[in-house]
């Protein structure tokens, strides 16, 4: 698909609040959460199966709305098919469980129940299709362990910002997200690299690991490009600085601990000499506790970690290495002494303070009318987005205070469907408080192709606030 040209991609934070299209994207969000809101009762919060088996029944009519299977006519029909489709369920929603459902989905303008079939609408595709993949993402966020999940979500960051970034469509922030999460992972693999050395089943896992940052060094880099001729701004550059060192890091990490891991098990198979060079034995020492950058000489913690991989008996038994110069002569009592002083040890605490500070209150008072003249001006202009209430407005504004059914007939026609329009409008603008209606005795009768239900339905004026008399 072609890329769209657009150069500020599609996002909810920066529309227009009161389009038409805003708002449409907004009753979706509203109309997925009435959904879940329905649904989320105690049962279903405590037994994940109960939101499968949900996803399953929309799943069912999404594919006999696509042609795939054949179409559903009522819940009888859905009910059978569930029970056929997923026979893995021990307890499938009941017949009863399947209408509620149904009734709900409905209610939200999810699906459209016809005379002979029961059809997925485009807002309830969408939602489902959303929760599908919200689900497929964190199903596979948590068959990582601690490190892979966050290379996981960073590579599923760079996904998605090609999915929708490069088509024009906000992915998110999901640049940030991507470093973060590598940042993330780089913290966790450093916290945790002698254990990963002691490990002696660790390789598969070392070498997952390194691989996804090759990975993402490339889909960051490729990120990072669409910005490469474009003047961003000094916060977009310093991200741009900070993904790049972040995933050179974690790419000279991950094969730095890999190539360590492999020097030690092959150390195991080299043959001893039989002699020793001092001179390559203090060499060896000074990198170890001095080791320059980005290199693959383990530190004497990396040596002893790896020493606990329990090749030899009691090699593994738990405890601290721990380097200590002992001063002679110490006695075997003043060793058991000092053991017992650490292993009863205990720290002194602070004194509770004798005082305490008193908290000083203030009280503020807020006006809530500015907050209440917000919301009526917001209630107002998305009603007059769905109902053209103008011809009313301009009618009364020239003529002041008018009848009811003269202002109905003269600000449009006396034909059915524009009465119809007309008393929507007149409703709109009483009940936002931009009218007011006033009983009359008597009424004008106009000439129209339509009549009233109740004559007396008829016998008002309508005028604007202010008043024209005010």
């Amino acid at each position: 698909m072609d890329k769209m040209d657009v150069k500020v991609p599609i996002s909810i934070f920066t529309s227009d609040y009161q389009t038409a299209e805003f708002m449409k994207s907004m009753r979706d969000l509203a109309s997925l959460a009435g959904v879940l809101k329905e649904l989320s009762t105690e049962k279903m919060y405590d037994s994940p199966i109960e939101i499968i088996r949900f996803l399953n029944v929309i799943q069912l009519i999404n594919e006999a709305s696509l042609g795939i299977k054949d179409s559903i006519d009522n819940e009888e029909i859905l009910y059978y098919r569930y029970q056929s489709t997923y026979s893995q369920d021990n307890k499938p929603p009941t017949l009863a469980q399947i209408t509620r459902m149904l009734t709900i989905l409905e209610r939200n303008n999810w699906i459209i129940k016809q005379s002979r079939q029961i059809k997925m609408r485009d807002r309830g595709k969408n939602l489902m299709d959303g929760l599908i993949r919200m689900g497929n993402d964190a199903l596979a966020y948590y068959l990582q362990d601690d490190i892979g999940r966050s290379l996981f979500q960073a590579r599923r960051d760079a996904e998605i910002s090609a999915a929708y970034d490069d088509q024009g469509i906000s992915g998110g922030n999901k640049i940030a997200s991507m470093i973060y999460n590598v940042e993330e992972a780089i913290k966790q693999l450093e916290e945790r690299q002698l254990e990963l050395l002691a490990d002696r089943n660790a390789l598969p896992q070392l070498e997952k690991i390194n691989q996804l940052m090759l990975e993402l060094e490339t889909k960051l880099n490729e990120r990072l490009q669409q910005f490469g001729t474009v003047e961003e701004s000094t916060k977009m550059s310093d991200l741009m600085r900070r993904g790049t060192a972040a995933i050179s890091k974690g790419t000279s990490l991950s094969l730095s601990l890999l190539t360590k891991y492999i020097r030690f098990v092959n150390m195991q198979l080299t043959p001893t000499a039989d002699t020793i060079s001092p001179e390559k034995v203090r060499q060896f020492i000074l990198a170890m506790h001095s080791p320059e950058a980005n290199t693959n000489i383990p530190t004497a913690h990396d040596i002893l970690s790896f020493m606990e991989q329990n090749q030899y008996e009691q090699e593994a038994m738990d405890g601290l290495w721990v380097p200590v110069k002992f001063a002679a002569p110490i006695g075997p009592q003043d060793i058991t002494d000092a053991v017992y002083y650490l292993q009863t040890y205990e720290p002194k605490l602070e004194k509770p303070m004798s005082h305490q500070l008193e908290h000083e209150y203030e009280e503020t008072e807020m006006d809530v009318r500015p907050i209440k003249e917000a919301l009526q001006d917001a209630s107002w202009k998305m009603t007059q987005s769905l109902i053209d209430t103008e011809r009313i407005e301009n009618y009364l504004t020239e003529h002041g205070e008018t009848e009811m059914e003269e202002l109905i007939v003269e600000s449009s026609s006396n034909k059915w469907h524009d009465a119809i329009l007309s008393l929507l409008a007149v409703s709109a603008l009483t009940s936002n408080n931009k009218v007011e209606q006033q009983p009359i005795e008597q009424a004008k009768d106009y000439e129209k192709q339509w009549e009233w239900i109740d004559d007396d339905d008829k016998r008002y004026t309508v005028r604007q606030y202010p008043y024209d008399d005010e």
